[in-house]
């Protein structure tokens, strides 16, 4: 009796969230011309975290808001799920590095006002609100105005306020690089609890070479402007994940290593030019 052959399992990769093609972006200035984007090309799969590195000036937030739709390219093209990107898309959120909650606005007002724009009942929305204050930590703080708040406790409620109405891909611009380290860090394990529940694509630029290890999946290193992609860098570090035992890894050191000698060299390169 011959045993039964099956085909091999077909492990297929999760889809593409996210494409850039040979991005390029051009500023004209009064007395010159600016390229601040050269040729950057990558992509964002579905549920990964990926993060956006690079010497400062470098252009990361210029490719971010060219994903958004807020810029357009000179050359190159953006697609989300396949489609080319010519202006905002409801399915994309965005958190931006400043301070965007709306001083008018009650906290529990701020998070909602999004869903109030959709369309959703006031019971329903009530409750959606609630949840995410008690993820947030915020509760007694359902009635006051930012203006009551702590830096750190207002780009809680930008955070949640963004994650309540589920955007499909999360574009984030350095949400944390005004705040302390030690906010930093009880917001990092914050925006990793409500990842966990919701897993969509995020896109995240930041300067902090730790901050985007600890978070990540994979970080990308763009190198002195004009930009383009210099590294792809997987983070094979274990989730749930814990953002402050992590660092203490051998796998943390090294990722850190590697990608920290890479950033040097671009600094560098990046002196030059302006020196020229």
């Amino acid at each position: 009796m011959h045993a039964q052959a099956f085909p091999a399992a077909v492990t297929h990769a999760p889809a593409v969230r996210v494409r850039c093609e040979g991005l390029h972006k051009r500023f004209a200035l009064k007395d010159r011309e600016v390229i601040a984007v050269g040729d950057a090309t990558f992509e964002v799969r579905d549920r990964e975290f990926v993060s956006l590195i690079g010497p400062s000036g470098c252009g990361k937030s210029t490719v971010l808001n060219i994903v958004a739709g807020l810029l357009s390219p000179t050359r190159g093209r953006v697609l989300v799920d396949g489609e080319p990107v010519t202006a905002p898309m409801s399915k994309v959120g965005y958190i931006f590095q400043k301070d965007t909650t709306y001083p008018w606005n009650t906290v529990e007002d701020n998070i909602g006002m999004g869903l109030e724009y959709r369309g959703v009942r006031a019971p329903e929305r009530r409750a959606r609100v609630a949840d995410m204050i008690r993820m947030a930590k915020l509760e007694g703080f359902e009635k006051a105005y930012p203006g009551m708040l702590s830096g750190g406790m207002r780009q809680r409620v930008a955070l949640v306020r963004c994650f309540i109405t589920e955007p499909e891909v999360l574009l984030m611009d350095e949400p944390f690089g005004a705040l302390d380290t030690h906010t930093a860090l009880l917001l990092h394990r914050e925006l990793l609890t409500l990842w966990e529940r919701t897993r969509q694509a995020i896109l995240f630029v930041t300067h902090n070479l730790s901050e985007a290890i600890s978070l990540s999946d994979r970080v990308i290193l763009l190198g002195a402007r004009p930009c383009s992609v210099k590294m792809d860098v997987r983070v094979n570090l274990p989730r749930p994940r814990d953002v402050i035992a992590v660092r203490e890894t051998p796998e943390y050191r090294r990722i850190y290593g590697e990608l920290w000698h890479a950033l040097g060299r671009e600094f560098q390169e990046g002196m030059t030019e302006v020196a020229r």
